[in-house]
């Protein structure tokens, strides 16, 4: 239990730390914002590949491929609806709904934002059913591993948001709801235990595809959108190299 609580409370707070690091992110120039935002990009891109589409298609089984496929596709169809409904979030954002209705860059933010909101759970819950067996080192490897990739995924949730005009106060606790997610997760994955074999895979794949999706249409273009797209192409090809060096290491 108390390995669980830990392993819950390392992965949030590290979720925090990379939020009050996005607070300073906002005052940097567009070049160097665009070079973190595609480090970031890289990190998720790995991420939504070695740590979560190809773990699940391993867990699942070559017999149960549609698992794998189905779990993708969900995770883009989700982010297509979501896509058009966060005009009408303007309860979350704190913006009345006219401002939030003509912010395009802001329906945008926070379909990005659900996004990562999505995948921590499935995180949360892939560390969580580690620890279910007698030997917990591999749970905690996990455990470090998403807890680096949160530092990164903080900030990149901070930053926009502020941009995009929501007040320091609500992004904070926007953030705050977001760890929280992977807290649950944790214990959700510990609770499942041995019908994780059935339930994991899926949910690993629905967060890899959400993740690609998020990737591809919304953190590369905007990272390419202010004429500095060849430094945040090499620092998205670093980010990704980092989080493989990561999943080589734990």
């Amino acid at each position: 239990m108390t390995q669980v609580w830990l392993s819950a409370a390392g992965l949030a707070l590290a979720t925090v730390i990379g939020s009050l690091l996005g607070f300073v992110i906002k005052a940097l120039p567009h070049k160097w914002n665009d070079a973190v935002l595609g480090y970031c990009a890289g990190i998720m891109l790995a991420a939504s590949t070695i740590g979560l589409i190809v773990p699940a298609a391993e867990s699942a089984g070559l017999e149960r491929w549609w698992l794998i496929l189905a779990g993708v596709a969900l995770g883009v169809v989700f982010l297509n609806v979501l896509d058009l409904v966060t005009p009408h979030l303007h309860k979350i954002t704190g913006m009345d709904a006219e401002e939030h209705k003509n912010n395009a860059s802001l329906n945008h933010v926070m379909l990005f934002v659900m996004a990562i909101a999505l995948h921590k759970l499935p995180e949360g819950i892939a560390a969580g059913v580690g620890f279910n067996a007698a030997e917990t080192s591999d749970a905690w490897a996990v455990t470090f591993g998403i807890a680096l990739q949160n530092i990164p995924e903080g900030m990149v949730v901070i930053a926009p948001l502020l941009v995009a005009g929501v007040s320091r106060l609500r992004t904070f606790i926007i953030s705050l709801a977001i760890a929280l997610l992977e807290i649950t997760g944790v214990w959700v994955g510990y609770g499942i235990g041995a019908i994780s074999a059935i339930l994991l895979p899926v949910m690993l794949a629905m967060a890899g595809g959400a993740m690609l999706y998020v990737v591809s249409d919304e953190m590369i273009p905007e990272t390419h959108a202010h004429g500095f797209q060849k430094i945040a192409t090499y620092f998205l090809i670093l980010g990704f190299i980092t989080l493989v060096f990561l999943e080589m290491a734990f």
